[in-house]
């Protein structure tokens, strides 16, 4: 099962391109771009400091890093474990491994990215210093693990009805954008705005990472076991509706469409 696991992700890391460093490359450049275009925005807008004693462009980053991972990783789980793709036809090969695959090949994709994007960074235009850096990568390891568990349930309604799941799907991933809070400092914001995006566990997750990325920032109105236990209901759901669709799933049903 190792075996065939560690084959499945490499074909996933190099199904974006036939060379898998041009992919790596692609994935890293993905992440520059966002980052460009949010520091452009901000910079129109006027808005160059966030609330927080620390880079500005690391603020920036701090968030949409978690995000990238979170969204690439539903993206990856919610498409890797079609119980109908031709992959499956092969004794060896199940959802399991499928899931454990695409999960795995996003995280070491994103993962890559954040190390050289931080590194370049820090050595070509100014030195920066993460106050946590066990914490903030356990945020981002957060974030993946409730990217899988969304994943999941999107991969199990997916054969009943892949249109309405695609929709939903591309419309978490765009709302994201704002609901995450990832350009927001959470301790600055009113009550009533908070309010507004609390029920994300994204947002709590991306308002613990800064807690430990910047020293002089500490979370009050966010916590880091909201998304473990959303993350942890939605993958119990998720194995629930994969199991049973699996048992039920038939060629014939794309057949009649």
């Amino acid at each position: 099962m190792a075996v065939v696991t560690y084959h499945s992700t490499v074909r996933n890391l190099r199904s974006g391109h036939r060379s898998a460093v041009i992919g790596l490359a692609l994935t890293t450049l993905q992440s520059l771009v966002m980052v460009g275009v949010f520091l452009l925005m901000f910079t129109l807008l006027g808005v160059r400091t966030a609330q927080i004693r620390g880079d500005f462009l690391l603020f920036l980053m701090s968030g949409i890093f978690l995000y990238m991972t979170h969204t690439k990783t539903v993206a990856a789980v919610a498409g890797g474990g079609n119980p109908l793709g031709a992959m499956m036809l092969h004794a060896p090969m199940n959802t399991v491994i499928s899931i454990v695959a695409a999960a795995v090949s996003t995280l070491y994709q994103q993962v890559f990215a954040i190390t050289v994007i931080l590194s370049f960074y820090h050595i070509v235009i100014t030195p920066i210093t993460i106050h946590d850096p066990v914490g903030a990568l356990g945020m981002l390891l957060l974030a993946w693990f409730f990217g899988i568990a969304v994943g999941m349930v999107f991969l199990a309604l997916n054969p009943w009805i892949p249109d309405f799941a695609g929709l939903v799907r591309a419309l978490y991933i765009r709302m994201n954008m704002i609901a995450s809070g990832k350009m927001f400092v959470v301790n600055t914001l009113p009550a009533m705005t908070v309010a507004l995006f609390d029920w994300n566990p994204l947002f709590h997750i991306i308002d613990q990472s800064r807690g430990h990325v910047f020293l002089h920032y500490t979370p009050r109105v966010t916590s880091v076991s909201y998304p473990i236990y959303v993350s942890l209901a939605l993958i119990m759901i998720g194995l629930m509706g994969e199991f049973y669709t699996r048992r039920n799933v038939s060629v014939s049903w794309y057949a009649a469409r």
